[in-house]
């Protein structure tokens, strides 16, 4: 069952299975930054008011705002 990174908490881990169909404008900037189908995660932080996030992925730090974020469908692993 997918869902979006912000059902997530802080330490917990995921798994990207797609794109949201709206998110066509960030689709291509966030395969660029690996974040493909089948990359697996972590959360490492949320900013005070929710925006940014940051997740650990492929070994480095990324930090997405809201919008960017909502474009990923992941599952929770």
């Amino acid at each position: 069952m997918s869902t979006f990174l912000k059902a997530l908490a802080v330490g917990d881990r995921g798994r990207i299975v797609g794109f949201d169909q709206a998110g066509g404008v960030y689709r291509k900037k966030l395969l660029a930054m690996g974040l493909t189908p089948g990359a697996e995660f972590s959360i490492t932080r949320f900013a005070p008011m929710g925006d940014p996030v940051e997740i650990r992925i492929r070994g480095f730090s990324l930090t997405l705002r809201k919008n960017e974020a909502s474009v990923l469908l992941i599952e929770k692993i």
